[in-house]
């Protein structure tokens, strides 16, 4: 009875999400203020409809009710209860529903929340998300039912993916999801401009929180994403230009793209019309990556659903947004006209710059995901592309990125002097260049990799101090006066300042990982030393050992430097019977300068196990990076400017008129 409550809940959410999309739309559009109010209580009902039928469908995991048929496919009872929970979302039934509960989240958000929005704007913003919503409730209904029930029952379930069964799914996909979903409110707002014919200051204000929120989650994502492939897969990788992995990058390259963009809508009323194409690009490659992973196009670990049938249906639905929405923006794009001016050498400037960058990247990355499938469709062969072209086509734009950050970041707004937004900067410069010169001294006969990596590190890093100590001028005053105007600066600025230091973090750990990684496989024996870099290990033992529902080989091994012992690890092979699939659990002894990586293989014919051991440098300063530029995102979300609300809308020009 529970199982059909939920299944009643979400068919009362697609119906209610069905009258949030057209009536409040019509009442905007007619001026009837009764049916825009429908948009408020009608989300906040889709959102508890959503979560009653997502907790229906969370507790059949957690009591290990068999009976459905989702649950039979993707539980078992031995399983530990943290992914039972979790177990929740890692399949495609149950991650339609995680993402349809974030959809309707936000939506009930910004019902709850958006009291200061004029009420025809956010009539119409709630209406175009509702529309998303209808959609995706189409597609779980009539093709990823979750609440399907088995005839017959089995005794106990077929287990949740071993890959799978680890704490990053927990935090991993709903963080992705956030970002992921989050950016339907960007374009939202996109489409509801579009409708309106007006975008203006008060827009960018409202959407970039929004766009930042999303930018946010999707940093934490992808990072938690990155963590757990390094140490899950025991190939001591951290990124390999996976699709699905290109598919949560590209919505997080644009929607970085969109925040600087929006920027200058706010502050200068210019890049209109970009900014709105922005929006609705950041959302489209959302659901791309949608229909990417659900499609069967792809098998790898993170495709959930291998069935044509859906596929196409995604596909129809990929279709009809993205088209839609670029049909109106060709439509109405034209009208939204930008007054400022600004000179070559301005920080709009730069921000365009900025914008043209990370577009170009996102572009690369799009075609080297998409280029085997198009292949394969158009001439029935397989091809691949891997990382080679992706670290040779994408990484200029990002070295370009990092070179410009700073200097433009001092610049003002509608014209400046290179040589005089360079004068604070010099000294960044020149350290900059002289830890390059250091990390180049220290490898010999190496590839450049790292010496550039560390420069523009330092110089990221070093641009973010120098500009919140231009902010602050200090050296120009008393010390105190200086202190208390970094005390006041805006969060926004600290913000700023943080992201962009985060990013040369992460530079920092992709360039040093990269260059200096050191790689050892070999064959061990139980009680042999054997080198690795400046370690020595030893091999100590091999004993059995189990788990809660798998079996595991766990190896003790002695970590040595110097003769003196620094770590002892214990790297497992697991064997996971009702899946009858084997899994790797690397073993890491961490450091900020450092990590020792150690993956145990199978055993050999000849005596032995297969070892393989890395030294990773630096690498956990990918992941703070990361971090740090998550931090900088919500320092930024409590800017004083926001918590008040936007600023008033401008009286629309003479001869305006919205559209009908």
């Amino acid at each position: 009875m529970i199982v059909e409550l939920g299944h009643v809940a979400l068919i009362l959410a697609f119906l209610v999400a069905v009258v949030q999309m057209i009536v409040p739309m019509v009442g905007a559009q007619r001026g009837w203020t009764d049916w825009m109010r429908v948009a408020v209580p009608a989300a906040l009902a889709q959102f508890l409809l959503t979560l009653t039928a997502f907790a229906v469908l969370m507790h059949a995991f957690v009591v290990s009710d068999f009976s459905v048929r989702l649950v039979a496919l993707n539980s078992h009872s031995a399983k530990p209860m943290l992914y039972k929970v979790a177990g929740t979302w890692g399949n495609h039934e149950g991650s339609m529903m995680l993402w349809m509960l974030i959809l309707t989240l936000f939506g009930a958000m910004v019902a709850w929340g958006g009291a200061g929005l004029p009420p025809a704007l956010r009539a119409r913003v709630l209406s175009v998300q509702a529309t998303v919503a209808v959609a995706f409730f189409s597609f779980i209904l009539l093709t990823s039912n979750p609440f399907v029930r088995l005839p017959n029952p089995p005794l106990d379930g077929n287990d949740l993916n071993p890959l799978l069964q680890d704490p990053g799914l927990a935090f991993h996909p709903p963080f992705l999801y956030l970002g992921y979903v989050g950016l339907s409110m960007a374009y939202a707002f996109a489409i509801a401009a579009l409708i309106e014919g007006r975008v203006d200051a008060a827009w960018a204000r409202w959407v970039r929180p929004w766009t930042l929120l999303a930018w946010v989650f999707l940093t934490i994502g992808i990072a938690f994403g990155s963590i757990w492939s390094y140490y899950e897969l025991g190939w001591g990788g951290w990124w390999f230009w996976d699709p699905v992995e290109n598919v949560s990058f590209m919505p997080w390259l644009i929607s970085a793209a969109l925040l600087h963009s929006a920027i200058v809508v706010e502050k200068r009323d210019a890049l209109k019309s970009w900014t709105i194409l922005l929006a609705i690009l950041a959302f489209s490659f959302s659901m791309i990556g949608a229909f990417i992973v659900r499609s069967g196009i792809l098998t790898s670990v993170h495709a959930f659903a291998n069935d044509p049938d859906r596929g196409m249906y995604l596909l129809l639905l990929l279709g009809a947004f993205i088209g839609g929405s670029l049909t109106l923006y060709a439509w109405r794009a034209p009208e939204l006209r930008s007054t400022a001016v600004f000179g070559t050498i301005s920080r709009e400037s730069g921000l365009v710059l900025n914008n043209v960058l990370l577009v170009v990247a996102t572009l690369v990355v799009f075609l080297g995901t998409i280029w085997p499938l198009l292949a394969e469709v158009l001439t029935g062969r397989k091809i691949s592309v891997g990382p080679p072209f992706f670290n040779l086509a994408f990484t200029p734009f990002m070295v370009a990125l990092a070179m410009i950050l700073p200097i433009f970041a001092a610049l003002p707004w509608k014209r400046g002097s290179l040589a005089r937004a360079m004068e604070p900067l010099w000294g960044a410069l020149a350290l900059s260049v002289a830890l390059g010169a250091l990390a180049w001294s220290l490898q010999t006969g190496r590839s450049m990799l790292a010496p550039v990596g560390v420069a523009l590190a330092a110089w990221l890093v070093l641009g973010a101090l120098v500009e919140l100590a231009a902010r602050a001028r200090l050296g120009r005053g008393a010390v105190g006066e200086s202190f208390r105007r970094l005390r006041n600066l805006p969060r926004a600025d600290w913000g700023k300042a943080l992201a962009h230091a985060g990013l040369g973090l992460t530079i920092l750990g992709i360039a040093c990982v990269t260059a200096w990684s050191i790689e050892d496989i070999r064959v061990a024996k139980v009680g042999e030393s054997f080198p690795v870099g400046r370690y020595t290990l030893r091999l100590d033992g091999i004993e059995a050992t189990r788990g809660p529902n798998y079996t595991a080989e766990t190896a003790t091994i002695t970590a040595l430097r110097d003769g003196r012992e620094i770590a002892v690890l214990r790297p497992e092979k697991r064997f996971y019977a009702v899946q009858a699939m084997a899994t790797t659990e690397a073993a890491i002894d961490r450091g900020l300068s450092r990590d020792l990586y150690v993956a145990l293989g199978d055993p050999q014919a000849t005596g032995g196990w297969a070892v393989r051991t890395y030294v990773k440098p630096f690498a956990n300063w990918i992941w703070i990076g990361a971090l740090v530029m998550a931090l900088g995102g919500v320092i930024s979300l409590t800017d004083r400017r926001y918590r008040v609300g936007a600023p008033a809308r401008r009286a629309a020009p003479p001869g305006a008129v919205p559209a009908e």
